[in-house]
């Protein structure tokens, strides 16, 4: 499960630098895209500190309940038969 989870990261990895390389081959960058959102860079900063004030408390009263009940059924889970 986790060799996947890297593989696709790779993955994510190498194709944005592709993109992103030839985004910049054409002049397009991080501040033309924000102004042609019509954002500034500080708007766009109040909206990410927004949002991050927003979802940090939920996730964390979130994984109040999901964490333990994760962990209870890990615990009961039956063995998995081993590969050798």
């Amino acid at each position: 499960m986790v060799h996947g989870l890297v593989r696709t990261l790779v993955k994510v990895a190498v194709a944005s630098l592709i993109v992103g390389t030839i985004m910049a081959h054409f002049g397009i960058t991080p501040d033309v895209l924000i102004k042609e959102a019509g954002l500034s860079q500080e708007q766009l900063l109040d909206l990410a500190r927004r949002g991050l004030n927003w979802a940090l408390p939920n996730l964390l009263l979130g994984s109040l309940v999901i964490v333990p009940v994760w962990f209870v059924i890990y615990l009961f889970r039956p063995p998995r038969p081993h590969s050798d």
